[in-house]
């Protein structure tokens, strides 16, 4: 394990990374999801493509690497090409789970790799706006405790800095960013993923043009246990 220090308007970030297969040219990618790290990714991927050097990195404000104050998916995005420019990587082909999905997209690869990407809305159930609006209303009169039963289990254990982060993230819309992505984009999603359900694939590939999808057994983290069929079909695909 390495860490590079990045600065960005004068804050320094300590940017956790690993790079498997080092003697390789060509090199991948790999961005986690939201409340991940690197080594998901790395014990996911990194035994069936040797014939890549694989890269993967920690977020800031995940696993080892330093966050200074709160981010959006843009800065986040910002922060990462900065250091992929100091380890001069050239931005080829992208893997993002999740949330890295959504920072993969903004760094514009020539080869975007989508897992179970976030970035579409979906519109809240009736139970989910009636208990937003329930808590904000009783929120002034009860502490923090009252607050534990209705927050997500995204929030748990997050200091400040990583809560108003995931406030940033939660709710932006990236169907335009989809839209405008014209390079090759690789879809890949869990058929029962419930965090980002499979809708939200159909909608990504149909918003990015030059886009293939294919569809595995699995929930949000199908992955895990399709490793290795991503991998052969990846090759394929590209």
């Amino acid at each position: 394990m390495a860490s590079k220090e990045i600065i960005k308007n004068n804050s320094k970030y300590n940017i956790s990374y690993e790079i498997v297969n080092n003697n390789q040219k060509e090199c991948i990618v790999f961005l986690h999801g939201w409340g991940s790290n690197k080594e998901i990714m790395r014990n996911s991927f990194a035994k069936y493509l040797d014939s890549y050097k694989l890269l993967f990195i920690d977020l800031p404000g995940f696993g080892n690497s330093s966050i200074v104050s709160a981010l959006d998916t843009k800065e986040y995005a910002q922060i990462i090409n900065l250091f992929l420019d100091a380890l001069h990587v050239e931005k080829n082909i992208i893997f993002g789970h999740s949330f890295g999905g959504k920072v993969a997209l903004l760094l514009n690869p020539q080869i975007l790799v989508l897992l179970s990407s976030a970035g579409i809305l979906n519109k809240k159930s009736f139970k989910t706006r009636f208990k937003i609006r329930f808590f904000k209303t009783l929120k002034p009169f009860f502490g923090k405790s009252f607050y534990k039963f209705f927050a997500t289990k995204d929030v748990d254990g997050l200091d400040k800095t990583m809560y108003e982060t995931l406030k940033n993230v939660v709710n932006e819309d990236f169907s335009q960013n989809f839209k405008n992505f014209k390079k090759k984009a690789i879809v890949y999603w869990g058929k029962d993923d419930k965090a980002v359900p499979l809708s939200n694939a159909y909608d990504i590939a149909s918003f990015i043009e030059n886009s293939k999808l294919r569809i595995y057994e699995g929930d949000h983290f199908f992955f895990l246990n399709n490793a290795e069929k991503i991998c052969t079909d990846f090759k394929e695909d590209i």
